[in-house]
């Protein structure tokens, strides 16, 4: 399947280009002078303790504040601790740079006189050693800062700790924001010019000789400045449903895969950060580390690359044959061969005693390993050599293993018929592809190897003698001889290697990350089918001998009956009139069928019944719903929580019927994995395949919304911003104090903090008519003289005025919070101040949402004014004000899953047999994977529509976006190309989306 369609990058100026090594020099220095000031003073190991602290009282607190004129400073605390605050709370902005350039004398006159004040604490001594301390602090604030000042930092100064000021005040959020936050919901950023997220950041770009943002820019394709973006945004704890919903205008409108496909390649970046670093710490500990080989660690970008560089210097390595000759000494001998080769005489290097020097032969030997391992980690013959089979056709072949054991069994082997002499090039070479041959490897069933060819050899060879390894001066052709081995030995031992590692490992990666998008996908759209409320189900797990388990449960999921009945041991008729009588008793005219064993054979005795009238005067119709989980489920902890005393096989069908009339709510409950509807999820990380699924999970239900006053806490640890201990918390206040008035009591929960509150607050629902009969309960209850009566406070909250005489309770105790209709909609507490605006401007009351006034009111204001110029009148963006408009125009109980397909209803079956090539059927997609869709058109097997047939002209609109992708649930119209009975195998062409 081709990849989803990308955004065009925007034009980058190109950085100034300049030696990474001596900026990292330069960069040490300055940290080495930094820490001989700082040496200066040194607090004593044994410091006397004194209780009455006079130094606090001869101390004059008028010098302290004079370093806190800075403009970089923004808070009371410490010194140390404000700078290293607005460091992390820098805002990437389009006129970052037009600032830096007024404020830039400022700043350095700030670093300025905090050096000088850190020095002159230092060398006086009658100075409180508490004022030693803050100084000292910000001073090490400060040389970070200095340090990082070459890239560019955005300018910190006092017109932007005006705006933060006044934005931490503003009434529109309902909880005290960080000024990054609040500036990205009220105004629309432009490109940034430095794309800089916080100062963990700058420690990274300050450690690594390549740019972060830049890597990730252009591995994602995505803008810089969308990466920085993104960058500062999970670094501040958002979630991706928070991200894609409310702040759209920072991520260029990107959806959810493209966000978690950035995700998980800036955790990658860090990864070989991280790794890179370790690694250099361990090599110093060892003393083995160079300058080269430093510069070769911080240039590495991935795994392969720092495995590459690393190898020989691992703990317990026997050393590579560069490193023995090295440690003979020869490695004078191969620079001086380089850099002056008239002058080298090997034979003077020869040792008859010493093993590896006894001979001239020996000499040459280790000289041409030397080499070899020169040119191997040089970073230029490396970039020269990768570019030159970009351009090169590069093959990957796989062919049947010379096995001789006898495990390998006869199937497996069958089933890579297609793989045993099989040779593609790497770019055109399929993602499923990948994945078969990496597991007939596995398996021992395939050798697969990468083909190069030899031209690309001779000429990277031709290169090497020519430019970028000609010695400087004139060489004997013995000499020459040398230098030609050494090339040839460097690429057949140890380059070549590398490139097949690389091309590997970059082929598996991108196979498995489209593997488990592709999960993600049919996961998503298997969540989001449509539910079937307002009927009674029958669920029938099928079966043989054991029987088939049934389970009515009502329209509001309560299980009303459950019962097992014996329909294919020779009792089918009696037990047809079990099955009328409940149908009839509990008026249920619609049966849910598992997919599993005997499916096909119940289908069938259903669909008999059904063409012969049985259960008049019911129309009663079935569907088949997949049954994948179930039983794994019923036997968890959660369903014995929920159905406590019930048959784990009565809790199958439970389950199963509950999948068609909340599907969401009851596929969350399983294990993502379990659910069955990815390609090879057994051949990719578990670990990647478990976060994505997790968070297309947490996606599904944060956009669909949760009430939070009836949900499960199932359901609920799945919204974004809480997990399994804050939605227990959650359903444990809602027993112990009620229903929740609105969204601001979440605050009152236990765990649930300021962030976590901005994270799931827009994704959690309070039904309106719930809490007002709930409220008109409360006050026919409180109708009681003796009862204190409820006024609503000008900040909307009602307070009990209690009998004079009685002591006075906390205030937060006789607070009842009253209800607010906004908390019904997708939009978020922030925005709550801009909405009300917008009501007063179209001219509507908040009695009104939801309702065809309103929409009506919303469409002739927005057509009258437009949405552009409202957005300016309210000093917000587009796309929150888009956020608004949809909320006040929805209706109470608006769920965009009704849009989605839903179940298949049907009263009839055919069979394998009936089916002839050129058959016309609807069908409805079972799977999807990355050469072909899966289509069940009732024949008991499912049909393959291979992806070659399915064309962008096929596709309905709204499906011509999704990288012509079809995902599970959705009904579509086939013709029968092939039917291969003897392997059950039916093969389709699709016709249209229905």
């Amino acid at each position: 399947m081709s990849s989803l369609p990308r955004r065009a990058k925007v034009k980058v100026q190109p950085a100034e280009p300049q030696d990474g090594f001596s900026s990292l020099s330069e960069l040490s220095s300055a940290s080495e002078d930094d820490d001989k000031d700082d040496s200066a003073w040194e607090p004593p190991k044994k410091a006397p303790r004194n209780p009455k602290q006079p130094v606090r009282k001869e101390s004059k607190p008028k010098r302290v504040p004079r370093v806190r004129k800075s403009p970089l400073q923004t808070s009371d605390g410490p010194e140390g601790v404000a700078v290293k605050e607005v460091l992390n709370s820098s805002v990437a902005v389009a006129d970052v740079a037009l600032e830096d350039r007024k404020n830039k004398s400022v700043t350095v006159q700030t670093l300025k006189t905090a050096r000088t004040k850190r020095k002159n604490s230092a060398q006086s001594s009658s100075a409180p050693k508490t004022k030693k301390l803050k100084v000292e602090e910000t001073s090490k604030a400060s040389d970070v800062k200095s340090e990082s000042h070459s890239l560019e930092t955005p300018s910190t100064s006092t017109p932007w700790e005006a705006a933060c000021k006044k934005e931490e005040d503003a009434d529109d959020c309902a909880f005290s924001q960080s000024p990054l936050k609040t500036m990205k919901t009220e105004a629309p950023q432009g490109q940034p010019d430095r794309i800089l997220a916080n100062a963990s950041d700058a420690a990274e770009e300050m450690e690594m000789s390549w740019d972060i943002v830049q890597v990730l820019s252009e591995r994602t394709n995505i803008e810089p400045w969308v990466c920085a973006n993104i960058i500062r945004l999970f670094n501040d704890d958002n979630t991706i449903p928070f991200i894609v919903r409310y702040r759209k205008e920072l991520i260029n409108n990107l959806d959810a895969d493209y966000l978690r496909e950035v995700q998980q390649t800036l955790e990658e970046l860090r990864a070989v950060a991280k790794k890179v670093r370790s690694t250099i710490q361990k090599i110093k500990k060892e003393g083995k580390m160079s300058e080269c080989l430093l510069r070769a660690l911080l240039d590495c970008k991935t795994f392969e690359e720092l495995e590459h560089v690393s190898a020989p210097y691992k703990t317990g390595s026997k050393g590579t044959k560069a490193q023995r000759a090295r440690q003979l000494g020869l490695e004078d001998a191969a620079r001086t061969l380089l850099e002056n080769p008239g002058v080298l005489n090997l034979l003077s290097y020869v040792r008859p005693d010493v093993k590896g020097l006894s001979a001239l032969q020996d000499i040459e030997t280790g000289v041409q390993h030397i080499l070899a391992d020169m040119i191997a980690k040089d970073r230029e013959t490396l970039d020269f050599i990768r570019k030159l089979c970009q351009n090169r056709y590069i093959s990957i072949q796989s062919s049947l293993a010379k096995v001789s054991s006898k495990k390998v069994n006869e199937k497996d082997v069958d089933k890579f018929h297609l793989y045993q002499n099989f040779s593609c090039n790497l770019r055109n070479i399929q993602h499923h592809q990948i994945l078969a041959i990496n597991r007939g490897e596995n398996l021992k069933i395939l050798t697969v190897k990468v083909n190069i060819p030899d031209g690309v050899k001779n000429e990277f060879c031709r290169w090497c003698i020519q430019n970028r390894w000609r010695p400087r001066r004139f060489a004997r052709p013995e000499l020459m001889k040398i230098l030609h081995n050494s090339v040839d030995d460097s690429f057949k031992r140890l380059i070549y290697p590398l490139l097949c590692r690389e091309f590997r490992a970059k082929l598996t990666s991108d196979a498995e990350k489209e593997s488990v998008m592709m999960f993600g996908r049919n996961l998503r759209q298997l969540l989001l089918t449509s539910p079937v409320p307002g009927r009674t189900l029958m669920g029938v797990d099928p079966g043989y001998r054991h029987g088939c388990k049934l389970a009515i449960i009502s329209p509001t999921s309560q299980i009303l009956h459950t019962d097992v009945v014996y329909l294919h041991c020779g009792q089918g008729f009696q037990e047809a009139e079990k099955i009328k009588r409940l149908l009839l008793n509990f008026n249920c005219s619609t049966v849910v069928i598992g997919n599993g064993t005997a499916c096909r054979e119940t289908e069938a005795y259903f669909a008999d019944l059904i063409m012969k009238n049985y259960f008049a005067p019911l129309d009663v119709v079935y569907c088949i719903v997949s049954e994948a989980g179930a039983s794994i489920y019923s036997v968890s902890p959660e369903a014995n929580k929920e159905m406590p005393g019930l048959d784990p096989n009565l809790r199958s069908a439970v389950s199963i019927a509950r999948r068609v009339q909340d599907p969401l709510a009851e596929l969350v409950k399983i294990e993502p994995k379990h659910i069955g509807v990815g390609m090879y999820q057994h051949d990719v990380s578990p670990t990647l395949l478990k976060a994505t699924l997790d968070s297309v999970v947490e996606e599904c239900v944060s956009f669909v919304g949760v009430d939070v006053n009836i949900c499960s806490e199932v359901l609920l640890r799945h919204i974004a911003g809480l997990n399994a201990n804050r939605a227990k918390n959650i359903i444990e206040w809602r027993e112990k104090n009620g229903p929740f008035i609105n969204r601001e009591q979440l605050k009152k929960v236990k765990g649930l903090g300021p962030k976590s509150f901005q994270q799931c607050a827009g994704f959690i629902r309070i039904n309106q008519e719930y809490i007002r009969k709930f409220c008109s309960s409360q006050q026919t209850e409180s109708a009681d003289p003796n009862q204190g009566v409820a006024v609503t406070s000008p900040a909307g909250a009602e307070v009990t005025n209690e009998k004079p005489g009685k002591k006075k309770s906390k205030t937060a105790a006789n607070a009842v919070l009253k209800p607010d209709p906004l908390d019904q909609t997708c939009i978020h507490p922030e925005s709550y101040g801009v909405a009300t605006r917008f009501l007063s401007f179209v001219g509507g009351t908040l009695c009104e949402i939801g309702k065809p006034e309103m929409q009506q009111k919303i469409k002739s204001f927005v057509e009258k004014e437009g949405i552009e110029k409202t957005a300016e009148r309210l000093q917000t963006t587009i796309h929150t004000l888009q956020i608004i408009i949809d909320g006040l125009s929805q209706p109470e109980s608006f769920d965009f899953r009704t849009d989605f397909v839903k179940p298949d209803f049907k009263r009839s079956i055919i069979c394998l047999q009936d089916l002839q090539v050129g058959t016309v059927l609807t069908g409805k997609v079972e799977n999807a994977t990355l050469f072909g869709i899966f289509v069940d058109i009732g024949v008991g097997t499912a049909g393959l529509i291979p992806i070659r047939n399915i064309t962008e002209a096929k596709l309905s609109k709204t499906k011509k976006r999704r990288s012509l992708g079809l995902g599970p649930g959705e009904r579509v119209e086939v013709q029968v190309l092939n039917i291969d009975a003897p392997r059950s195998r039916i093969t389709l062409d699709l016709i249209r989306v229905l």
